[in-house]
């Protein structure tokens, strides 16, 4: 037989115990009257009943703060989706094709309220090749938009493409978003690049959700294909 002596019983016994018998305070209800909790607002102690209703107000006012988040979201998500839809209404209006490419960088910044942008696109027809968005553009930066099967957010790591901008010293987050035919993290070959630039180090994060941004370089890359040699 066991010795309670030898074995004491610890809080894990008791509650095993109380788990496993459901129909305890069943037989003694009135202990549920007198046990006392201390209050985590304070020493005071408090009834089981008090502080499961403390208990549940704080479950309760969590979840209406994760209402909130999730309302605050939607409606930024609305904004930048109507924004989406102004800019690419306003692609469709550009003449002649050769305004095309500032048009896309002006209007990104004007309506996404982006501190600096910039674009270059190449294998253009003949017609555009002397324009400034058909020039200084490396093979390696050519390269490196075509191995973009996303866009990149972060922190300037000397990218070539940070020298198309009109001041590089406040480029420290970037957004760069790849320009190819079809969907923006397909693999075909890259024919252009949108830089997005922002003094602020947070703007552009590492991790951050690249839905609208993707979204941002198909309407692109299909308004650009009116440039593209054939």
């Amino acid at each position: 037989m066991k010795n309670p002596a030898m074995n004491p019983i610890t809080e894990d016994d008791i509650a095993n115990y109380l788990a496993n018998s459901p129909d305890f305070f069943e037989r003694h209800a009135q202990l549920l009257a007198t046990v006392q909790l201390t209050s985590p607002h304070g020493n005071r102690a408090v009834s089981l009943q008090e502080r499961q209703a403390e208990m549940l107000r704080e479950k309760i006012k969590a979840l209406e703060h994760r209402v909130m988040d999730m309302v605050r979201h939607g409606n930024e998500n609305v904004i930048i989706a109507d924004r989406l839809h102004r800019w690419a209404c306003n692609l469709f209006k550009v003449q002649p094709d050769r305004a095309l490419p500032a048009a896309i960088a002006s209007e990104v910044r004007s309506q996404f309220m982006v501190p600096q942008t910039a674009i270059k696109v190449w294998d253009v027809d003949g017609r555009y090749t002397a324009e400034d968005f058909a020039q200084g553009v490396s093979e390696d930066a050519k390269s490196f938009a075509s191995s973009l099967t996303q866009p990149y957010c972060g922190v300037n790591s000397g990218f070539e493409a940070v020298n198309w901008l009109d001041d590089t010293a406040m480029a420290m987050s970037l957004a760069l978003i790849p320009l190819r035919e079809g969907a923006a993290n397909g693999t075909s070959p890259a024919f252009g690049m949108l830089v997005l630039a922002s003094p602020d180090h947070q703007r552009f994060q590492s991790g951050m959700g690249t839905d609208f941004l993707e979204r941002i370089g198909e309407l692109a890359s299909a308004a650009l294909m009116r440039l593209r040699a054939g």
